[in-house]
């Protein structure tokens, strides 16, 4: 018995002693450098397992040693389904250890793609960008009605116009289309809300959709930045006084695909939801996307007095207080030219 006892001994001390050598090298090896002699991206898809990722990772040859991935697949068990990753692209520079590999793929920390939507395009123009973005994950049908899009997004009911925020947006690969949409829908609804709280005073708006329509269209009116209060000026000053505002954009807008590039008089004598030159007030939604500084403006309009302006040439405009001066600076501006 007592050498059966002692035999047990030496079996479990063997066995301590295996399980502290391998502990030892599983963290030596987790520890160690990938072989990694230049940046290797790895792509994780949505419903990719750990597994999955270390079979990439092998399939490019990122481990030093196999042990290397042994240690990780057995690490990740060990777990229990904590090590929960993330969907991207990834980037294993030179250097990185198999733990920080896996600390790379769990917290998210992905390369971002990046897409730009630019202020004072049409929400149409904007949706085109997110249909071909090849990293996004499309579920928009192409011909979903604006109607239906916003009921896919939780906005049934709402025009899209113009409610979604112009920005440089980055996200990573995978992300929903209409994910990305709400997010930009946000930010649009955030921007809005904050600016129509410091608002200036005794401005002809009653709700900040109004106001958000204006911006709209001192962003297609702007052409030099510093411009915007000024116009946004003007526009407001001829909402006070019962001035139609007589803007082509609002024209153009109202035109859709029909318009060719040349607005022309029957354009303007048409009458149409959004032809501000036969009818008065605010057309009943924004005409683009417009930027913070257009909302901006939109809110605090500069008062200068001046109700009329017209085009220079070079991206600035000539402003008039009267209809004299305004009919002298389109003979000097326009006609001549």
């Amino acid at each position: 018995m007592k050498i059966l006892m002692r035999a047990i001994a030496v079996l479990l001390l063997l066995g301590l002693l295996a399980a502290a050598v391998l502990v030892i090298d599983a963290r030596q090896q987790l520890a160690t450098p990938l072989a990694l002699e230049e940046v290797e991206r790895i792509t994780i898809e949505r419903g990719d397992r750990v597994r999955d990722v270390i079979d990439a990772m092998q399939a490019v040859d990122a481990f030093a040693t196999p042990r290397q991935a042994l240690y990780l697949r057995l690490r990740v068990r060990l777990d229990r389904g904590k090590a929960r990753i993330k969907a991207g692209d990834f980037d294993l520079a030179p250097g990185t250890t198999p733990m920080q590999a896996l600390a790379l793929f769990v917290e998210g920390r992905a390369v971002l793609s990046e897409l730009r939507l630019p202020e004072g395009w049409r929400f149409s123009q904007a949706l085109d960008l997110v249909r071909i973005h090849p990293d996004l994950g499309h579920t928009l049908p192409e011909d979903l009605s604006p109607e239906e899009l916003m009921a896919r997004i939780g906005l049934p009911g709402e025009h899209p116009e113009g409610r979604f925020f112009p920005d440089t947006y980055r996200f990573t690969k995978g992300m929903r289309d209409t994910d990305f949409l709400r997010h930009a829908h946000a930010l649009m609804a955030k921007t809005l809300a904050e600016e129509w709280s410091a608002r200036a005073p005794e401005l002809p708006y009653e709700q900040p959709a109004q106001a958000l329509a204006m911006a709209s269209i001192v962003e297609k009116e702007t052409g030099a930045a510093f411009e915007r209060p000024r116009i946004a000026g003007v526009f407001t000053r001829r909402l006070r006084v019962g001035m139609r505002l007589q803007t082509d954009p609002t024209v153009i807008y109202g035109l859709g695909e029909s318009f060719d590039g040349n607005l022309r008089k029957i354009d303007l004598l048409t009458d149409g939801l959004y032809n501000s030159y036969t009818r008065s007030g605010l057309p009943p939604t924004p005409i683009c996307l417009p930027s913070r500084a257009a909302i901006h403006a939109a809110l605090h309009p500069e008062d200068d007095g001046s109700v009329y302006f017209v085009a220079r040439g070079d991206g600035t405009h000539q402003f008039s207080k009267t209809l004299a001066e305004h009919a002298a600076a389109v003979r000097q501006y326009q006609l001549r030219r």
